[in-house]
């Protein structure tokens, strides 16, 4: 299976880092380069916000959510991962972007209506 591989940027919240990585292997071993989030802030990594002021955490939380839109970019596909239908509001936003940009939208779980 050596070709031209599809490109799947992985979306949703952080707290769901389990679902991310079994979605970021599946997703793999089917043949797609996957690109993930660099972090998890809402389920570990939580090393990268201590001792930060709040300021840096602004800029640095911007900075993030420009890069994964960067991702989205570089991408086919984005694949969501809305574990129990959660999609919160910057999942939503880089769903919109996605979508903006012409980006297949998958989801792990049917979207809520």
């Amino acid at each position: 299976m050596v070709g031209k591989y599809r490109v799947v940027t992985l979306c949703g919240s952080t707290r769901f880092k389990d679902e991310f990585m079994k979605a970021q292997k599946r997703l793999t071993l089917e043949g797609n380069i996957v690109i993930s989030v660099g972090l998890f802030g809402h389920s570990g990594d939580t090393e990268v916000w201590e001792g930060m002021s709040e300021d840096t955490l602004t800029r640095t939380k911007e900075m993030l959510d420009d890069m994964h839109k960067r991702k989205i970019d570089m991408a086919d596909e984005i694949f969501v991962i809305n574990a129990g239908g959660y999609i919160g509001s910057s999942t939503r936003s880089e769903i919109e972007y996605a979508v903006a940009a012409g980006k297949a939208v998958k989801y792990l779980e049917p979207p809520r209506g």
